[in-house]
């Protein structure tokens, strides 16, 4: 397990003070005994949503209780997680991911509703690649090819995102950075209608998660370059991660797990976790978000707190270097 420091606690909400005798009864006395809330802060549909949903009915039939999912989307999923960062039911959980838990910070620095350690983490439930492609029109089939070729271009080329702020706009400028090439940003509204801009021509590359560019890729109306994680996906295991194209440093990965109010008992946030693991070690539920192009993690709450204050810190730099702010 890895060593947590102090400052790495407080950064990912898990230290807490001692619990006070009333709050320890609370903790041992029959949790859950109302319907648990996973709140979702993003809209239904999405990859947030896909996987909390499949969290509730292993997670119900293991607490005895009812598990429901509450989408509360907005401001990049800030208003979802301050519902829960205030919450004071312990019956409220946040579906979090690399946005709300570590991008946010960086982006929005003057109106952040809550601090990192107003959520405390419980496990990281799945890691989904994010991979970069290219219309089919582009003359390329490599990442290298890729980025010769936004060299030679006085114009550099465009490189879409479902949205700026977003895990796929800052990964694109991720790769801007590290391989020292211009590349113009075009912001979308979700994959969607981003996709059907670069498989049409109109836009030269992109950055999305891999679930959602999939089918594209198999049919051949996507041009996938590269896989922005150690190692290849199995979903397209053909496809070179970007390490292998000569970008270690490009290394990134869209992640969602579960946060709780940090003033939840330490007691609570402990089963909870447990219970997560091992619904996350299940054959069956591996299975399914395996079939979502994602990699099941389910960690403790130590490990995931780490993993959660080194991706703060980290995309706080890429943010800082590409001086983005969304307020």
């Amino acid at each position: 397990m890895p060593a947590i420091t102090r400052r790495a606690a407080l950064g990912a909400g898990l230290a807490t003070a001692a619990l006070l005798p009333g709050r320890r009864a609370a903790a041992q006395a029959g949790w859950p005994n109302r319907p648990v809330r996973i709140i979702v802060p993003f809209s239904a549909a999405g990859t947030t949503d896909i996987v909390a949903r499949l969290l509730v009915e292993p997670l119900t039939a293991r607490l005895g209780q009812s598990v429901v999912v509450e989408n509360r989307p907005g401001a990049g999923g800030n208003i979802g997680a301050e519902a829960v960062a205030k919450s004071t039911d312990n019956h409220t959980l946040l579906m979090t991911t690399i946005g709300t838990a570590a991008i946010n910070y960086g982006l929005y620095r003057t109106s952040m509703p809550y601090k990192p350690e107003d959520l405390a983490a419980v496990s990281n439930i799945a890691a989904v690649p994010n991979v970069i492609v290219a219309a089919p029109q582009l003359p390329v089939g490599t990442l290298q090819e890729a980025v010769a070729l936004a060299k030679q271009r006085r114009e550099g080329l465009t490189i879409a995102s479902s949205g700026n702020g977003t895990s796929l706009h800052l990964t694109g400028e991720l790769l801007k950075q590290v391989a020292g090439i211009d590349l113009v940003h075009v912001p979308f509204r979700g994959s969607g209608p981003m996709l059907t801009e670069v498989i049409a021509g109109r836009v030269d590359l992109a950055v999305d998660n891999l679930p959602s560019s999939l089918g594209h890729i198999r049919d051949g109306r996507l041009r996938a370059l590269a896989v922005t994680t150690a190692e290849r996906s199995p979903a397209v295991p053909d496809v070179p991660t970007t390490r292998e194209a000569g970008y270690p440093g490009l290394d990134a990965t869209a992640w969602f797990g579960i946060q709780a109010p940090s003033r939840m008992p330490r007691e609570i946030i402990q089963r909870l976790s447990q219970e997560l693991q091992a619904i996350v070690r299940d054959p069956g539920v591996r299975a399914k978000i395996e079939e979502q192009g994602a990699r099941p993690v389910g960690d403790t709450p130590e490990q995931f707190a780490t993993y959660i204050n080194a991706e703060i810190a980290r995309w706080g730099e890429v943010i800082r270097k590409a001086n983005i702010q969304l307020d």
